[in-house]
C-alpha cells in the first residue's frame, strides 16, 4: 500500500474512532468492536515508520487523546484499552474530550 494511503487510512480510522467514543456511556459501547478497533489502530500506527509518524504525531496525540479522555470515565484509567491507546500518544493528553483549542495550520 502506498504510504499516503496508509496515512489516510490511519487518520480516517482515528477520527472515526474519536467520534464513536465521544461522550458515550458504557452501555452504548460495543466492547468487542472497541477492542478490535483499538487493535487495528495500533497495528496501523505501528506499521508507519517513526519518521512518518513524526510528521503527524501532534495531531494524532490530539485525536487519540480526546478519545482517551472520552473513554477514561467509562473504562477507568488503567483499563487495557486505555493503555493501548495511550501508547500511540507521544505528548500529553488534551485537557478534555472537548479540547479542540489547537489551531490547524496548513502550508499554502
Amino acid at each position: 500500500m502506498h504510504i499516503y494511503k496508509e496515512i489516510y487510512e490511519f487518520a480516517a480510522s482515528a477520527g472515526a474512532f474519536e467520534g464513536y467514543v465521544y461522550r458515550k456511556k458504557k452501555s452504548e459501547i460495543d466492547m468487542d468492536a472497541l477492542e478490535n478497533w483499538t487493535e487495528n489502530l495500533l497495528g496501523a500506527h505501528g506499521h508507519l515508520t517513526p519518521e512518518v509518524r513524526g510528521e503527524f504525531q501532534s495531531a494524532c496525540d490530539q485525536t487519540i487523546g480526546r478519545a482517551v479522555r472520552s473513554l477514561m470515565p467509562v473504562l477507568g484509567e488503567e483499563h487495557r484499552i486505555i493503555q493501548k491507546l495511550k501508547s500511540m500518544i507521544a505528548g500529553g493528553l488534551p485537557g478534555s474530550a472537548d479540547d479542540f483549542q489547537k489551531q490547524k495550520w496548513f502550508d499554502t
